[in-house]
């Protein structure tokens, strides 16, 4: 016998079988009517139109149009959010670029695959075998794996923007002295592109290993502008896409090197205050958290408790 509380759920799935199954058997019936005007053209531009050749070859009582024009704004928006919060192909290999990963976007896309996997059996194994789970009500349990799974894939995806944020940090901190650098290297008199051979040369930093990049693209046969342009394509970052963006207009007008990368390392000096007071001011309020809940509090209790005790025991 089926025990009450498991009638309810019984019912909802065998009437939800009933109507599905009663809806392909009457989308199965010939329809009777006028037909679209999509349809009456599409016989005319099935040459040219994959749309209307899906049309003509689809059969007349298949559901699926109906499904699908009630599914696939569902179905686009749900894509659209994954892209949104795991990334695109793009962002991920922009990502990937940023924080100095060899990876490919099918490896790492591997790896979330994997970490979601492994998420998945802990958390069968957790809501299985857990204690105190099997108390719990069966959707629950149902989607405690789910959520560990999700929460698997966007930690690998979290890790990854964590990398590459600080990879980009570090590249902010390096700016100023390395275009620094290379105007000290331009007024002694060298060529940018052995400017940027000295620095990837004595260099230990993350723009060292860039700048170490472009000279070896240069060195297998790419223009110098070329592979600065890829540089700041990939990296994707804003300072020093602004002066790249310089040295490629001197590059490309003649204009003196030196003066326009003394500029740019003026600006960067500045980008680097600014960001070390915005810094100071957050850390600021933040420093206000434990003053305001742990000290102040304590030295409240301090003050007020030899009063209490006083009054409570009579004097």
């Amino acid at each position: 016998m089926v025990p009450l509380n498991a009638t309810v759920p019984l019912a909802v799935l065998l009437g939800a079988l009933i109507g599905l199954g009663s809806w392909f058997a009457i989308s199965a019936i010939p329809r009777i009517g006028r037909p679209r005007l999509a349809e009456r053209v599409a016989p005319y531009v099935a040459d040219f139109s994959p749309e209307a050749r899906e049309m003509l070859a689809r059969r007349e009582g298949d559901p699926t149009p109906v499904f699908g024009a009630v599914l696939g704004p569902l179905l686009r928006r749900a894509r659209s959010l994954a892209t949104s919060w795991l990334g695109g192909p793009e962002t991920v290999s922009r990502r990937l670029r940023q924080a100095g990963s060899p990876m490919s976007v099918e490896r790492f896309r591997a790896e979330q695959l994997a970490w979601g996997a492994v998420a998945f059996a802990a958390g069968t194994t957790v809501s299985l075998f857990g204690p105190g789970f099997a108390t719990l009500p069966l959707p629950v349990r149902v989607a405690a794996p789910l959520l560990a799974a999700a929460f698997g894939v966007f930690a690998r995806d979290w890790l990854l923007q964590r990398a590459a944020t600080r990879r980009s940090a570090r590249i902010s901190e390096e700016l100023p002295t390395v275009l620094e650098f290379l105007t000290l290297s331009l007024t002694a008199g060298e060529g940018m592109l052995d400017a940027l051979r000295r620095i990837a040369r004595i260099g230990s930093g993350e723009l060292s290993d860039e700048f170490r990049a472009v000279v070896a693209a240069v060195g297998t046969g790419v223009p110098l502008p070329d592979a600065i342009t890829s540089l700041r394509d990939e990296l994707d970052h804003p300072a020093l896409s602004r002066a790249l963006d310089q040295v490629l207009g001197a590059l490309d007008r003649g204009a003196p090197l030196a003066s326009v990368l003394a500029s740019q390392a003026g600006d960067a000096r500045d980008q680097a205050k600014r960001t070390i007071i915005e810094l100071a001011g957050r850390k600021e309020i933040a420093m206000l958290v434990p003053l305001v809940f742990l000290i102040l509090p304590v030295t409240i209790a301090f003050a007020l408790l030899p009063g209490y005790l006083v009054l409570q025991t009579g004097f």
